[in-house]
């Protein structure tokens, strides 16, 4: 009898796609058979809203990828940037690494050939212990069931699917962090030169912004003075996600980067993160030399980037 219940009860968390995604797989996809084509990036933007969530970017990637590379691998692949103002305000003062996944990221995408339709996310657990938050704390637990009502709302009959492979333990820190003393006396101005020494770094080194999220202006509407600033770009190496989604479209879980920089009042210092390379190999279990290669040398070129801002040149 045991064995019948527990038989049943699986079969019900299947059919009603409330299984959870496999505790080894950083990335979780859920998916959905989509023959008559009424899913489509635009409906899940909607469901995302519907759920509170505020949308920063919902792209396109087959038009970049045919304009640079003349061809794609997928029939639909978008990259979506999403957040919770709601989960951003309730953590910013504590955990300043906040800016981490606020916007968080996914892809959207259906294979040629195929008809279901898949979105990848990060599990919640794993941004959480990015960011330096417990993996319990409400406020995560609760953006996740939140990810989840958007998902189940979008895809109905959805359900997470195995992806065939095991998230590696990453060997290295997966984060990259530079910090930097105020130049002068005024923030405001230091904010400035910042922001154009940075962004005029971005397109001659191959990167894009395909989103730029103000936290502190959200902050500031509540009266909460924790920061003089608080920045995410949403930063995409067009090269970069072309190759990897080949293999691994649920890539879009880390891209676009979200890549913060804030400055805390009373401070003047700078700080800016991002999560860097080395978790979407070990996460993604990537083993060809192309792929690593690509993500290898973008990595180095970022890095380059913060270094010579910090340097002033």
């Amino acid at each position: 009898m045991k064995k019948l219940v527990t038989g049943l009860l699986m079969a019900l968390l299947v059919t009603t796609g409330l299984m959870a995604a496999a505790a080894d797989q950083d990335v979780r996809v859920w998916q959905q058979d989509n023959s008559d084509g009424k899913i489509t990036p635009k409906t899940i933007e909607a469901a995302f809203k519907k759920a509170g969530f505020t949308i920063a970017a919902n792209n396109d990637m087959n038009f970049p990828f045919k304009r640079d590379f003349k061809k794609t691998h997928m029939a639909v692949y978008n990259l979506a940037v999403v957040f919770r103002k709601d989960t951003a305000l309730a953590l910013a003062e504590k955990y300043p690494d906040i800016g981490l996944f606020t916007p968080l990221s996914m892809s959207i995408y259906t294979r040629k050939g195929e008809k279901t339709i898949n979105v990848s996310t990060l599990r919640p657990e794993v941004m959480a212990t990015m960011m330096k938050i417990p993996s319990d704390n409400p406020e995560m637990v609760k953006l996740g069931k939140k990810i989840e009502e958007a998902l189940k709302d979008a895809m109905p009959k959805g359900k997470f699917i195995d992806l065939g492979y095991k998230s590696k333990k990453p060997t290295v820190d997966v984060i990259t962090r530079i910090a930097m003393d105020q130049k002068g006396d005024d923030w405001e101005d230091a904010k400035d030169d910042f922001e154009t020494e940075f962004e005029g770094k971005l397109a001659p080194n191959g990167f894009v912004m395909a989103g730029f999220t103000d936290l502190n202006y959200d902050f500031d509407e509540h009266d909460k003075e924790w920061y003089l600033f608080y920045d995410v770009y949403s930063i995409c190496k067009i090269s970069v996600i072309y190759e990897i989604s080949k293999l691994h479209p649920e890539a879009g879980a880390f891209a676009p980067c979200s890549a913060y920089k804030y400055q805390k009042k009373g401070e003047k210092t700078i700080h800016m993160a991002f999560p860097n390379v080395h978790k979407w190999i070990a996460s993604l279990n990537i083993t060809d030399k192309k792929s690593i290669d690509v993500l290898l040398d973008a990595q180095k070129k970022f890095e380059n980037m913060l270094e010579e801002l910090k340097a002033g040149k």
